[in-house]
């Protein structure tokens, strides 16, 4: 699977223009998020507790356009709670974004 960093700093660009300071900020945010959401999956309990935490994973994803990244939680949805190797491609997928 590629990973495209360049396209979230196309969605915030495009979302407040050439404002640097903000675009990392909003970077930030997203990484925060994401990173937040992992972390959940990984401790859920249960499959709609993995299930609920995946399905907002894939949203914010796709709110910014992390095309790959909302492919990954996509998949993650049907996996069991939990699931070490789809922790591990959520986090390589996450890790893309943070250079």
């Amino acid at each position: 699977m590629v990973y495209d960093p360049g396209a979230l700093h196309i969605a915030l660009a495009s979302a407040v223009g050439d404002d640097s300071n903000l675009i990392a900020e909003l970077r930030g945010a997203f990484l925060e998020s994401a990173e937040s959401l992992v972390e959940q999956m990984r401790g859920a309990r249960g499959l709609p507790d993995w299930r609920m935490a995946a399905l907002r994973l894939q949203g914010l994803a796709a709110s910014f356009g992390a095309v790959a990244l909302m492919d990954v939680a996509g998949h993650a949805i049907e996996r069991a709670p939990g699931d070490a190797a789809v922790i591990a491609e959520l986090r390589a997928a996450i890790a893309a974004f943070a250079v």
